[in-house]
């Protein structure tokens, strides 16, 4: 379920030329609060040698609604990318730091 499907449901029942309409009932979707966001390094400890390959992924055990990734060194630095792997390309010395 997403949140738009809150709101008022009921069926209707015809038998021959009557309707029958049940009582109506309420639905409430809730969002849930993001939890669990891991960040995980291949190799693993994120130590690599210039030019090798890095893969940092991020992941959240729970939570609903739109889900976004923002990558950042350093704190809140430059935006480095989007979505839930970060790669870059020819790893090199300017890359080492916090992500």
């Amino acid at each position: 379920l997403q949140l738009h499907h809150s709101g008022h449901y009921h069926c209707e029942g015809l038998v021959s030329f009557w309707w029958s309409l049940s009582a109506p009932v309420t639905v409430t979707v809730h969002g849930v609060p993001l939890s669990g966001v891991s960040l995980w390094a291949q190799p693993p400890g994120g130590q690599v040698a210039l030019g090798d390959r890095l893969v940092l992924s991020c992941a959240v055990a729970t939570g609903t609604g739109p889900l976004s990734f923002t990558w950042h060194r350093g704190g809140l630095g430059a935006l480095l990318g989007t979505g839930p792997c970060l790669e870059p390309c020819h790893v090199g010395d300017n890359d080492s730091g916090h992500y």
